[in-house]
Protein backbone atom coordinates (compact mmCIF):
# COMPACT_ATOMS: atom_id res chain seq x y z
CA UNK A 1 0.00 0.00 0.00
CA UNK A 2 1.47 3.37 -0.95
CA UNK A 3 2.01 6.28 1.39
CA UNK A 4 -1.09 8.22 0.38
CA UNK A 5 -3.39 5.26 1.03
CA UNK A 6 -1.81 4.79 4.45
CA UNK A 7 -2.26 8.50 5.08
CA UNK A 8 -5.94 8.37 4.10
CA UNK A 9 -6.62 5.33 6.28
CA UNK A 10 -4.72 6.84 9.19
CA UNK A 11 -6.77 10.00 8.84
CA UNK A 12 -9.95 7.94 8.95
CA UNK A 13 -8.93 6.24 12.20
CA UNK A 14 -7.75 9.49 13.76
CA UNK A 15 -10.98 11.27 12.97
CA UNK A 16 -13.09 8.32 14.06
CA UNK A 17 -11.36 8.26 17.42
CA UNK A 18 -11.75 12.00 17.69
CA UNK A 19 -15.42 11.76 16.88
CA UNK A 20 -16.04 9.26 19.67
CA UNK A 21 -15.44 12.03 22.22
CA UNK A 22 -17.83 14.43 20.51
CA UNK A 23 -21.40 15.43 21.29
CA UNK A 24 -22.84 12.08 20.20
CA UNK A 25 -21.72 10.53 23.49
CA UNK A 26 -23.00 11.82 26.79
CA UNK A 27 -21.59 10.95 30.21
CA UNK A 28 -24.62 12.27 32.06
CA UNK A 29 -27.28 9.91 33.41
CA UNK A 30 -30.78 10.94 32.29
CA UNK A 31 -33.20 11.82 35.11
CA UNK A 32 -35.32 8.93 36.35
CA UNK A 33 -38.99 9.39 35.49
CA UNK A 34 -40.35 6.03 36.55
CA UNK A 35 -40.20 4.53 33.05
CA UNK A 36 -37.57 2.73 31.06
CA UNK A 37 -36.61 4.71 27.97
CA UNK A 38 -35.07 2.80 25.08
CA UNK A 39 -33.33 5.09 22.62
CA UNK A 40 -32.64 3.81 19.15
CA UNK A 41 -31.21 5.57 16.12
CA UNK A 42 -31.33 4.68 12.46
CA UNK A 43 -28.91 7.45 11.53
CA UNK A 44 -25.85 6.18 9.69
CA UNK A 45 -22.79 8.18 10.66
CA UNK A 46 -21.48 7.95 7.12
CA UNK A 47 -24.55 9.80 5.85
CA UNK A 48 -24.13 12.48 8.52
CA UNK A 49 -20.46 13.02 7.67
CA UNK A 50 -21.22 13.05 3.94
CA UNK A 51 -23.95 15.68 4.32
CA UNK A 52 -21.70 17.84 6.50
CA UNK A 53 -18.87 17.47 3.98
CA UNK A 54 -21.14 18.70 1.19
CA UNK A 55 -22.12 21.74 3.26
CA UNK A 56 -18.48 22.58 3.92
CA UNK A 57 -17.59 22.15 0.25
CA UNK A 58 -20.43 24.48 -0.83
CA UNK A 59 -19.30 27.23 1.51
CA UNK A 60 -15.65 26.85 0.53
CA UNK A 61 -14.32 25.13 3.64
CA UNK A 62 -12.44 22.60 1.56
CA UNK A 63 -10.02 21.33 4.19
CA UNK A 64 -12.91 20.51 6.50
CA UNK A 65 -14.69 18.88 3.56
CA UNK A 66 -11.68 16.62 3.02
CA UNK A 67 -11.77 15.51 6.65
CA UNK A 68 -15.51 14.84 6.59
CA UNK A 69 -15.53 12.99 3.26
CA UNK A 70 -12.72 10.87 4.70
CA UNK A 71 -14.83 10.08 7.77
CA UNK A 72 -17.82 9.25 5.57
CA UNK A 73 -15.71 6.91 3.44
CA UNK A 74 -14.43 5.13 6.56
CA UNK A 75 -17.96 4.63 7.92
CA UNK A 76 -19.33 3.40 4.60
CA UNK A 77 -16.48 0.93 4.20
CA UNK A 78 -16.93 -0.31 7.77
CA UNK A 79 -20.66 -0.91 7.18
CA UNK A 80 -19.96 -2.50 3.78
CA UNK A 81 -21.92 0.15 1.88
CA UNK A 82 -19.46 0.01 -0.97
CA UNK A 83 -21.38 2.09 -3.50
CA UNK A 84 -21.57 4.97 -1.00
CA UNK A 85 -17.95 4.28 -0.05
CA UNK A 86 -16.92 4.87 -3.66
CA UNK A 87 -18.99 8.04 -3.88
CA UNK A 88 -17.36 9.47 -0.77
CA UNK A 89 -13.91 8.62 -2.14
CA UNK A 90 -14.62 10.36 -5.45
CA UNK A 91 -15.89 13.44 -3.63
CA UNK A 92 -12.80 13.37 -1.39
CA UNK A 93 -10.58 13.17 -4.48
CA UNK A 94 -12.50 15.96 -6.18
CA UNK A 95 -11.91 18.33 -3.26
CA UNK A 96 -8.20 17.52 -3.48
CA UNK A 97 -8.49 18.38 -7.19
CA UNK A 98 -10.14 21.72 -6.37
CA UNK A 99 -7.19 22.46 -4.06
CA UNK A 100 -4.76 21.50 -6.87
CA UNK A 101 -3.61 18.49 -4.85
CA UNK A 102 -3.38 16.46 -8.04
CA UNK A 103 -1.19 13.67 -6.67
CA UNK A 104 -3.57 13.04 -3.76
CA UNK A 105 -6.61 13.23 -6.06
CA UNK A 106 -5.00 10.72 -8.42
CA UNK A 107 -4.08 8.25 -5.69
CA UNK A 108 -7.49 8.25 -4.01
CA UNK A 109 -9.30 7.85 -7.34
CA UNK A 110 -6.98 5.36 -9.00
CA UNK A 111 -5.85 3.22 -6.08
CA UNK A 112 -8.93 3.24 -3.86
CA UNK A 113 -12.15 4.37 -5.60
CA UNK A 114 -11.56 2.65 -8.94
CA UNK A 115 -10.46 -0.58 -7.26
CA UNK A 116 -13.57 -0.51 -5.07
CA UNK A 117 -15.88 -0.06 -8.06
CA UNK A 118 -14.07 -2.78 -10.01
CA UNK A 119 -14.43 -5.15 -7.07
CA UNK A 120 -18.20 -4.63 -6.78
CA UNK A 121 -18.67 -4.63 -10.56
CA UNK A 122 -20.09 -1.10 -10.84
CA UNK A 123 -19.63 0.13 -14.41
CA UNK A 124 -21.12 3.50 -13.49
CA UNK A 125 -18.61 3.92 -10.68
CA UNK A 126 -15.74 2.86 -12.92
CA UNK A 127 -16.90 5.30 -15.60
CA UNK A 128 -17.07 8.16 -13.09
CA UNK A 129 -13.59 7.25 -11.85
CA UNK A 130 -12.23 7.29 -15.39
CA UNK A 131 -13.82 10.71 -16.01
CA UNK A 132 -12.25 12.10 -12.84
CA UNK A 133 -8.85 10.69 -13.71
CA UNK A 134 -9.08 12.22 -17.18
CA UNK A 135 -9.72 15.58 -15.54
CA UNK A 136 -6.96 15.17 -12.96
CA UNK A 137 -4.33 14.14 -15.49
CA UNK A 138 -5.31 16.98 -17.82
CA UNK A 139 -4.88 19.51 -15.02
CA UNK A 140 -1.47 18.06 -14.15
CA UNK A 141 -0.34 18.09 -17.82
CA UNK A 142 -0.21 14.30 -18.13
CA UNK A 143 -1.95 14.37 -21.49
CA UNK A 144 -1.32 10.80 -22.62
CA UNK A 145 -2.89 9.45 -19.43
CA UNK A 146 -5.76 11.94 -19.68
CA UNK A 147 -6.50 10.85 -23.24
CA UNK A 148 -6.55 7.19 -22.22
CA UNK A 149 -8.93 7.67 -19.29
CA UNK A 150 -11.34 9.87 -21.25
CA UNK A 151 -11.38 7.11 -23.89
CA UNK A 152 -12.20 4.50 -21.23
CA UNK A 153 -14.98 6.74 -19.91
CA UNK A 154 -16.49 6.89 -23.39
CA UNK A 155 -16.30 3.12 -23.88
CA UNK A 156 -18.19 2.45 -20.65
CA UNK A 157 -20.67 5.27 -21.33
CA UNK A 158 -21.59 3.61 -24.63
CA UNK A 159 -21.92 0.22 -22.94
CA UNK A 160 -24.40 1.48 -20.36
CA UNK A 161 -26.16 3.90 -22.72
CA UNK A 162 -25.25 7.11 -20.89
CA UNK A 163 -25.32 9.80 -23.61
CA UNK A 164 -24.39 12.60 -21.20
CA UNK A 165 -21.24 10.82 -20.04
CA UNK A 166 -20.37 9.83 -23.62
CA UNK A 167 -20.55 13.43 -24.84
CA UNK A 168 -18.55 14.53 -21.78
CA UNK A 169 -15.84 12.03 -22.72
CA UNK A 170 -15.68 13.33 -26.31
CA UNK A 171 -15.33 16.92 -25.09
CA UNK A 172 -12.64 15.75 -22.70
CA UNK A 173 -10.78 14.20 -25.63
CA UNK A 174 -11.17 17.43 -27.62
CA UNK A 175 -9.74 19.39 -24.71
CA UNK A 176 -6.66 17.18 -24.56
CA UNK A 177 -6.13 17.30 -28.34
CA UNK A 178 -6.45 21.08 -28.31
CA UNK A 179 -3.75 21.31 -25.64
CA UNK A 180 -1.58 19.00 -27.74
CA UNK A 181 -2.22 21.36 -30.70
CA UNK A 182 -3.92 18.58 -32.64
CA UNK A 183 -6.54 21.06 -33.78
CA UNK A 184 -7.99 19.12 -36.72
CA UNK A 185 -8.70 16.12 -34.47
CA UNK A 186 -10.05 18.37 -31.72
CA UNK A 187 -12.47 20.08 -34.13
CA UNK A 188 -13.75 16.69 -35.29
CA UNK A 189 -14.45 15.71 -31.69
CA UNK A 190 -16.21 19.01 -30.97
CA UNK A 191 -18.39 18.66 -34.06
CA UNK A 192 -19.19 15.08 -33.12
CA UNK A 193 -20.15 16.10 -29.60
CA UNK A 194 -22.39 18.86 -30.98
CA UNK A 195 -24.14 16.47 -33.36
CA UNK A 196 -24.75 13.94 -30.59
CA UNK A 197 -26.02 16.63 -28.22
CA UNK A 198 -28.47 17.93 -30.82
CA UNK A 199 -29.73 14.47 -31.75
CA UNK A 200 -30.22 13.66 -28.06
CA UNK A 201 -31.78 17.08 -27.35
CA UNK A 202 -29.18 17.80 -24.68
CA UNK A 203 -28.98 21.58 -24.47
CA UNK A 204 -26.73 21.50 -21.39
CA UNK A 205 -23.67 21.05 -23.62
CA UNK A 206 -24.10 24.31 -25.57
CA UNK A 207 -21.76 26.33 -23.37
CA UNK A 208 -19.15 23.56 -23.16
CA UNK A 209 -19.11 23.20 -26.93
CA UNK A 210 -18.85 26.98 -27.38
CA UNK A 211 -15.97 27.14 -24.91
CA UNK A 212 -14.22 24.20 -26.58
CA UNK A 213 -14.39 25.94 -29.96
CA UNK A 214 -13.09 29.17 -28.41
CA UNK A 215 -9.86 27.33 -27.49
CA UNK A 216 -9.14 26.52 -31.14
CA UNK A 217 -6.98 29.16 -32.91
CA UNK A 218 -8.81 31.14 -35.59
CA UNK A 219 -6.48 29.89 -38.33
CA UNK A 220 -7.27 26.27 -37.52
CA UNK A 221 -11.01 26.99 -37.47
CA UNK A 222 -10.77 28.79 -40.82
CA UNK A 223 -9.40 25.64 -42.46
CA UNK A 224 -12.64 23.87 -41.63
Amino acid sequence: MNKICLLVISLFFFNLAKGQTGPFLSQETPPYNGAVNIVTSNINEGDVYFADAEKNERRGDLNDAITLFGKAAFEYNSSKRFTQYGSALLRLANVHYLLSHYSEAEQVTLNVALKNYSKIGSKIGQMESYAQLGKIYFASDKLTQSLWFYTQQGILAKQIGDNNAYIDSILGLAQVKTKKKEYTLAIKDINRAELLAKSSNLSRFKNQIREARAQIPAKAMAKK
